[in-house]
């Protein structure tokens, strides 16, 4: 009793210690569909938080491919993809991703965090070392430690600290260079080809995690692999289906010998429930989306330009973001909530960003445009941004 005790009088304390910093957390309510205008708490406002960069999480066709797989197949998978819940389309997405990717094979995961845990702690073991980018996903750091590797972080997007790495770590039997393509908090994307070069001459593994670039880079949406024009150069491409195709899960492409050995190594794979095949029917809905409508990664990239020039032009520092997530960094965590509030209150939702989520001092608001977002949302937002800034005297 006197455990449980000190265990709940623990919890109160650190809550209150993350209060007193102004790092605590709480859920705020979206009432509706997942839109460019929403309501929040109640609250009308235009949404330049969310992830949905082509505006495809609430397209009626894929509701539509949804609603016809739930009719065909049911609701739930039923089991795991090694026992009895391996079902047709679950093999059709993988074949439809890996056709889009350009990639020999797929396996699909129940999520982005399941599938970095899972692709890592398979393929390392204590004998090999893993390089990390220092901005990568918390997913690609627990992954790494749930694989009890050896852990390396290089300085972000340093290409020489990272050759230096791999140079005085020449001696485990496997070496891991590990990276985001599109950073989720700078939104700014991997020197993909110098990473490769960099690789190929230290005989290390590569993976790279596509999740903020799957739909939005290459051609034809491909990720930041496609934009540079690497295909094998890569061993491991995860990306979600969560972002930019508007719908759920992850996936990880290769050679068939990886897919193959994650299927019978990789226990976030084996040992969960498969995902459900209304959901793999809408994500092979919003990949042929992608591929036939290229105007709304056109019509992404022209607001991204158009609001990150206004931005800079006011003095918001947006760091070197080159992508749908455009940071501006305030430092200050307090000041960070302060803002992100008073333009909740405008009728502009932008969350603030605070540690552990970045650094300290590195406390930003972080925007995500989306392809439906009209130059009238972005004007109003640019409004708002700079009268709220002049206040806090942050510009």
């Amino acid at each position: 009793m006197v455990w449980r005790y000190k265990i709940k009088i623990q919890f109160k304390e650190a809550l209150e210690k993350r209060k007193q910093q102004g790092l605590l957390r709480n859920l705020r309510l979206l009432e509706g569909e997942q839109e460019v205008r929403v309501k929040i708490d109640g609250r009308n406002v235009i949404n330049f938080c969310s992830n949905n960069y082509l505006g495809l999480a609430n397209d009626p066709r894929l509701k539509d491919a949804a609603i016809e797989a739930i009719k065909k197949y049911g609701l739930g998978s039923g089991a795991s993809r090694l026992v009895c819940g391996n079902m047709v389309l679950h093999k059709k997405l993988e074949e439809k991703i890996a056709e889009f990717k350009n990639q020999e094979a797929c396996l699909v995961f129940n999520s982005g965090y399941t599938a970095n845990l899972g692709i890592i702690s398979a393929i390392m073991d204590k004998d090999g070392i893993v390089f990390s980018d220092r901005l990568n996903h918390a997913s690609i750091i627990d992954g790494i430690v749930l694989s009890r590797a050896n852990f390396r972080r290089f300085p972000h997007n340093d290409m020489s600290a990272l050759e230096e790495l791999l140079n005085l770590n020449n001696n485990p039997k496997k070496k891991l260079v590990v990276t985001d393509t599109v950073f989720s908090m700078d939104g700014d994307i991997a020197s993909l080809p110098e990473i490769v070069k960099i690789c190929q001459k230290n005989n290390a593994l590569l993976m790279i995690d596509e999740a903020h670039a799957t739909g939005i880079f290459g051609k034809m949406g491909g990720g930041v692999a496609q934009h540079f024009g690497l295909k094998d150069e890569i061993d491991i491409q995860m990306g979600t289906l969560s972002k930019a195709m508007g719908c759920f899960g992850a996936f990880v492409c290769g050679k068939k010998d990886l897919i193959d050995y994650l299927i019978n190594f990789s226990r976030a794979f084996i040992y969960t429930t498969s995902l459900p095949p209304s959901i793999c029917a809408s994500s092979i809905k919003a990949i042929e989306i992608i591929q036939l409508e290229p105007e709304r990664r056109q019509r992404l990239w022209t607001n991204i330009k158009f609001l990150k020039e206004q931005l800079c032009n006011l003095g918001f520092n947006t760091l070197k973001s080159n992508s749908a997530i455009i940071p501006i960094l305030i430092k200050n965590p307090i000041l960070t909530m302060e803002f992100s509030q008073s333009l909740f209150e405008e009728g502009i939702f932008v969350q603030g960003i605070r540690p552990p989520t970045v650094a300290r001092n590195e406390s930003r608001l972080r925007i995500t445009v989306t392809s439906k977002h009209c130059l009238e949302d972005l004007e109003f937002a640019l409004e708002k941004l700079k009268k709220i800034g002049r206040k806090l005297c942050l510009i």
